[in-house]
């Protein structure tokens, strides 16, 4: 049978015969109720496992609300207005608020950049600033060793209110929740002791309960507390379909389980191959961008399989410091290994790709060239049809395939 797969800004054909099929993976239909801000309202006159916002502040205190910098899809321009009305009503006034951009190792902002983040309104009432610009304070040790150091900021605050979006994280399993303080208000230090655990086998997306990366995430809670937390969820289109609010591990858990009955898909078994897309143009723009579908096709593949992953970079790798270490290492297990020592942002994309390669083959149906392919260890193709003939003459005839054509949002789980 015919199906058609977003590339750039067209599609590409592939046929499978319908014998070798095992599924074609798409989300999950949910029932939606309110979206965009009365989603926002809802949520905060309903909160879980917490009193309302109004209810837990007072007069006097210090707020900060913490929420996410331009490189994440968070829509804080949508959300604060409601939560600001929520302090208005308890009785702050503006000048006892502070929104803090949780920058984790990234950049920081512009003016106007902040402006644009959370809207002209909210940005010309509150004060609007980025964290670590006053330095950091520490807390002792997690468990793990992970240093707590949180912006002074946000450690010397009456009260703390993050905010965030939840999708899956690679290794972290759901963005969200407590991954506002770490790692969002923490140091270059602290963030690279916990995103090192990367590399643990329970580290992966919709992994909470014994995943590492998370338990030490929200185990820095316990040395700085979190008061409030609101979340929400996005469809495609980058709208809000679901908000929760209030306690930082119970809102944000029912807010992942949301997460889950839309884009967690149940298959009875892994696939000999995967094809998989970002679902074209913009995700499919370069190699940094689109690899959150190939890491999402590795939990339907079987060791020793074959992804195949139709992405057009037509911008090629898309970051450089991701591009100086795929480029630059001469086996997979040198990136794993360099991870696990010096964590940066950008070679931990590099190094996710190597966990991957050291599983399955990559096939990649691209617009690089073939020799940047077969220089970062994929198999370099330029028509997905030939790419899936190329791995059945290597796994066989029968071999068995799942195809995912939206492969950034989907997260397949086996359940027999």
């Amino acid at each position: 049978m015919e199906y058609r797969l977003g590339f750039a800004k067209t599609t590409m054909d592939v046929s499978i015969p319908d014998r070798n099929l095992l599924g074609v993976l798409h989300a999950n239909q949910v029932e939606i109720g309110l979206t965009g801000e009365a989603e926002v309202v809802r949520a905060l006159k309903n909160p879980i496992h917490s009193s309302r916002l109004c209810e837990i502040v007072r007069p006097g205190e210090k707020i900060v609300v913490i929420t996410s910098d331009i490189t994440r899809p968070m829509p804080s321009h949508t959300v604060l207005p409601p939560l600001l009305d929520e302090l208005r009503t308890a009785g702050i006034p503006d000048e006892d608020i502070t929104v803090i951009f949780a920058l984790g190792s990234h950049r920081q902002h512009t003016e106007e950049e902040k402006k644009y983040l959370v809207g002209e309104k909210v940005y010309t009432r509150i004060r609007c600033v980025d964290s670590g610009v006053n330095g950091f304070r520490n807390f002792g040790r997690t468990p793990n060793g992970t240093p707590v150091d949180i912006c002074n900021l946000v450690a010397g605050a009456d009260r703390r209110i993050c905010l965030g979006n939840i999708e899956y994280h690679y290794f972290a399993g759901y963005s969200g929740g407590a991954k506002a303080i770490m790692p969002g208000v923490s140091t270059r230090a602290a963030i690279q002791a916990n995103h090192s655990r990367m590399v643990d086998e329970c580290s992966h997306a919709g992994n909470m309960d014994t995943n590492t990366v998370r338990l030490d995430i929200d185990g820095v809670a316990k040395f700085i507390p979190i008061d409030f937390i609101l979340n929400v969820v996005l469809d495609e289109q980058k709208q809000i379909i679901k908000a929760v609010a209030g306690h930082y591990i119970e809102a944000h858990r029912e807010g992942c389980q949301f997460l889950d009955r839309f884009y967690k898909i149940k298959i009875r078994e892994k696939a000999d191959i995967v094809i998989t897309s970002p679902g074209g143009f913009p995700k499919d723009l370069n190699l940094y961008q689109a690899q959150k579908a190939l890491d999402n096709a590795k939990h339907a593949v079987k060791k020793g399989g074959i992804i195949i992953f139709v992405a057009s970079c037509k911008e090629g790798f898309g970051e450089k410091t991701f591009e100086e270490w795929i480029v630059g290492a001469q086996t997979p297990g040198e990136l794993v290994e360099r991870i696990k020592r010096d964590f940066k942002l950008g070679g931990h994309k590099a190094a996710a790709i190597a966990m991957i390669l050291q599983q399955q083959k990559v096939y990649i149906v691209s617009d690089l060239a073939d020799s940047q392919v077969e220089n970062i260890f994929f198999e370099p193709f330029h028509d997905v049809q030939k790419a899936l003939e190329q791995a059945f003459k290597k796994l066989g005839d029968e071999a068995k395939v799942i195809l995912i054509p939206h492969g950034g949002s989907i997260l397949p789980v086996v359940e027999p």
